[in-house]
């Protein structure tokens, strides 16, 4: 037998995703004379009957096995919930939502890479066609509609639809409209549509059943009485109940008083159904005995309060510690891919944080730890102890956390989470490099004045002129050939002691280590002597260097090679 689709529906923020999932069941408990669609907070199960009155003469000659849809209209990616195991993802197919008029945003950047990186196949619903300037309602499909624009309006939506074509070819993927598709293994399709006034509703929905038909048979392929196979969307305490979990059964069935196990935060969790819960038409909970994939069910289950979201459900047939073994190694598969050094990545379920570790691996960030659910005082340890002050972050995807020891960072859409961290890391990177440039010593040059030998010696005080850098206390001095001019132990302008004279002042130095007239003469070019180790990494830090410094660093170079042809290399 087939069992229905399931279908996540993604999108950026204000795309129209849940008003196209609320429009859509909406129009099914209009159009069905028995309201036949189950809705719950995370799904809705909508049989083939009632897409067919939809969709009207769409589906006329269409032989359609498919017993219908389920809709997935839960937050974040738990949906994609990749268990290497099972094999293939928790959607079979996913729609794609994306505001004609303002094109394709980051969110919808990242709800491609994901799709591209789960390898699901989906459609494009090309929403709020109704604010288009100049729109009209017509009759007829979506089709006709747009047939029966004026010409300007025609012209700006074929204008919207080509733009939005070329983003999403620059993501890997060709798209066009549906009907002008030819291959739809190689191109994804667009339906032009409105959650708001309908138009493109029935269109869309013609075009999910026709592809899951076409393409998607073979997965759908199930026997009834496998032992059922669920992942957790929803975890919550219900009055008069207790912990409820609630599940996307997409494969077998799943009874009261059945044996699961449950895939929690610490180790999997051995449980029994005590009760199945599906809403009826008034939004009230009923318990049923049993139920067939595909679905979106509520159960009830003891001891189940640390289940996750994203987390994989079992019934149980023969030994439970067999299955339990099974799930915790698909668990271990996602949470032990990790780094002796790197950062710590917290998500709100394992769908989640696979989809972070997985864009964290292109980026070739390094993850020294990746588990589900709040920042502890463990992650807190573990970010604490990196060696790289680049490494101290703990990233939190759809969770939360506080630390004045580390930096935390948050955010609920991925491809953003990713781009504040690497604009930190930027920023921190800066900062300890500009630490480290404090502690060097400065490349610097200086003359002698004439006349301005104030005292020769204990200690020596000349007059110099800063030529190019800054001149500080505490640096050695050579002359261009080599040779050693002291120790600069105070500086000074207009009596007053300084900690930094600049380019093109004229300051007094003491000296205490050399006589005046000897060692150094009025008219004597000084340098600021450089360590080799110091020079190695002021070239490395070049980028924070005036020009004048860079020239001074070559000088020292030429003086230095003279003795020591590879030094500074």
């Amino acid at each position: 037998m087939l069992r229905q689709p399931l279908i996540v529906v993604m999108g950026n923020v204000d795309a129209g995703k849940t008003q196209l999932l609320d429009t859509i069941r909406k129009t099914a408990v209009i159009k069905s004379e028995a309201g036949k669609i189950t809705q719950m907070i995370s799904s809705s199960m909508i049989p083939l009957n009632t897409i067919q009155k939809i969709c009207g003469n769409l589906l006329n000659g269409k032989d359609i096995t498919i017993p219908g849809v389920v809709f997935i209209d839960t937050p974040g990616h738990a949906a994609f919930s990749n268990m290497r195991r099972r094999g293939g993802n928790l959607a079979d197919i996913a729609i794609l939502v994306i505001n004609i008029n303002e094109g394709v945003k980051p969110q919808t950047i990242e709800c491609i890479e994901i799709l591209k990186k789960y390898q699901t196949p989906f459609v494009i619903a090309l929403n709020k066609l109704d604010i288009v300037p100049g729109w009209k309602k017509k009759e007829g499909n979506v089709l006709q509609e747009i047939e029966s624009q004026g010409a300007d309006v025609k012209q700006n939506i074929e204008k919207k639809l080509y733009e939005i074509v070329g983003k999403v070819f620059e993501h890997g993927f060709q798209a066009e409209r549906f009907d002008r598709v030819d291959d739809y293994t190689k191109t994804i399709a667009m339906v032009p549509c409105s959650a708001k006034t309908t138009e493109g509703i029935p269109t869309l929905l013609m075009v999910l059943m026709g592809l899951s038909q076409k393409f998607l048979e073979e997965k759908l392929k199930t026997e009834e009485n496998l032992p059922g196979k669920a992942t957790v969307l929803e975890v919550k305490e219900e009055k008069g109940i207790g912990t409820t979990l609630d599940l996307i059964l997409y494969e077998g069935i799943i009874k009261v008083n059945d044996q699961i196990v449950v895939a929690g935060l610490h180790e999997p969790i051995i449980s029994k159904v005590k009760g199945i819960f599906l809403p009826d038409e008034k939004g009230k909970y009923k318990g049923v005995k049993e139920v067939k994939a595909a679905s979106g069910i509520k159960i009830s289950a003891p001891g189940t309060k640390e289940a996750i979201a994203g987390m994989p459900v079992e019934v149980v047939k023969g030994d439970p510690e067999e299955t339990k073994e099974r799930i915790q190694e698909e668990i271990g598969e996602v949470l032990i891919e990790t780094d002796e050094e790197g950062i710590v990545v917290k998500a709100d379920s394992l769908g989640s944080l696979e989809a972070v570790l997985g864009m964290l691996k292109d980026k070739e960030i390094d993850i020294k730890k990746a588990s589900v659910g709040k920042v502890t005082k463990k992650d807190i340890a573990d970010a604490t102890s990196s060696e790289d002050e680049l490494n101290k972050v703990i990233l939190c995807f759809n969770v939360t956390g506080e630390s004045n020891e580390v930096r935390i960072i948050e955010h609920n859409v991925i491809y953003q989470l990713i781009e504040d961290l690497e604009k930190y890391r930027e920023e921190k990177r800066k900062e300890l490099e500009a630490k480290e440039l404090e502690n060097l010593t400065k490349p610097a040059k200086v003359k002698v004045l004439r006349g301005c030998m104030f005292r020769q010696s204990n200690p020596c005080v000349l007059g110099v002129e800063v030529l190019l850098g800054n001149i500080t206390p505490d640096v050695d001095l050579i002359k261009p050939d080599g040779s050693k001019a002291g120790h600069v132990k105070s500086v000074q302008l207009e009596n007053e002691t300084v900690k930094k004279a600049e380019k093109g002042k004229q300051v007094a130095i003491s000296l205490p280590d050399i006589t005046g007239g000897r060692q150094v003469k009025e008219e004597d070019i000084l340098i600021v002597d450089v360590s080799e180790q110091e020079f190695k990494k002021l070239k490395v830090l070049k980028k924070y260097l005036t020009e004048d410094e860079i020239l001074i660093l070559k000088e020292i170079a030429e003086i230095k090679r003279k003795e020591k042809n590879t030094w500074g290399i």
